[in-house]
């Protein structure tokens, strides 16, 4: 009994020196991405690709995901406000839902799973294949090569997306709200414009998808550095960048929240 219990004590104890040192690691990561971006101005196309490949290829996930989840929310909200003889106020409940909280967590949580699984595995895959290795030999920093412009391409990209997500909400919202209920089109807007605030609503939305970019991009980018060579390693690196970056934006969404409003 007492060994079983040593046992457990002793798996504990490996797990939490191990995510310490993963942290650490990852601390260092990112100021070694921070320190070695200054290529980036003198070989600005890395970055356009980049930001390509994470952002505008995501557009039609993020377009469509924004529609229904607008939608959706305006049918709910509409079934709840009208029993207290408010659903004038559906585009206020439309606007400031998709600006402050599913705005921001979803198109965070859509990126991830689909920018971010990606880069873990093409990072992953060039380091299997030692062409990290390959690069470091011809005197190229892998970092500053490959790692950095992927990482400021998806903080640069999930502002926009997120900016994006939040208007085909709102326009999701109308069409079901006034096109399909059949409310007033003056008041579903101009309910939104007397409640909606530019900096407590909107830009606070916008700083949550900052945070959430550097978050979701460093897990990305630090898994498929960090993952082992070989096909399992890979798979493996790209499965724990979606289930972290999840845990990690609804976490940051409390923190941030908690301090915003």
């Amino acid at each position: 009994m007492f060994e079983s219990i040593a046992n457990v004590l002793r798996g504990l104890g490996a797990w939490v020196i191990n995510t310490l040192w993963k942290l650490g690691f990852a601390s260092r990561f990112l100021l070694a991405i921070v320190v070695q971006s200054g290529q980036l101005f003198l070989r600005p196309r890395l970055l356009i690709r980049e930001m390509f490949f994470s952002g505008v290829l995501s557009l039609i996930i993020i377009i469509v995901s924004g529609i229904f989840v607008g939608m959706v929310l305006a049918l709910q909200g509409y079934n709840t406000l009208v029993r207290f003889g408010s659903a004038d106020a559906l585009g206020t409940l439309v606007a400031l839902s998709l600006l402050r909280e599913l705005g921001p967590v979803l198109a965070a949580l859509l990126f991830a799973s689909r920018s971010g699984s990606a880069m873990t595995a093409e990072i992953g895959l060039m380091k299997a294949t030692e062409q990290l290795d390959a690069m470091a030999v011809m005197g190229v920093n892998p970092i500053a090569r490959v790692i950095a412009p992927r990482f400021w391409a998806g903080v640069l990209s999930l502002p926009v997306l997120t900016a994006l997500f939040n208007v085909m909400g709102i326009l999701g919202g109308y069409c079901v709200g006034v096109l399909m209920i059949g409310l007033d089109e003056g008041a579903y807007w101009a309910q939104m414009q007397n409640a909606v605030d530019l900096y407590d609503d909107v830009m606070n939305g916008l700083i949550k998808s900052v945070f959430f970019g550097v978050a979701v991009t460093l897990i990305a980018v630090f898994e498929g550095y960090d993952a082992e060579a070989t096909a399992a390693g890979v798979s493996s690196a790209t499965t724990r960048t979606v289930v972290t970056s999840a845990l990690v934006i609804l976490a940051l969404d409390f923190i941030l929240t908690a301090f915003m409003f």
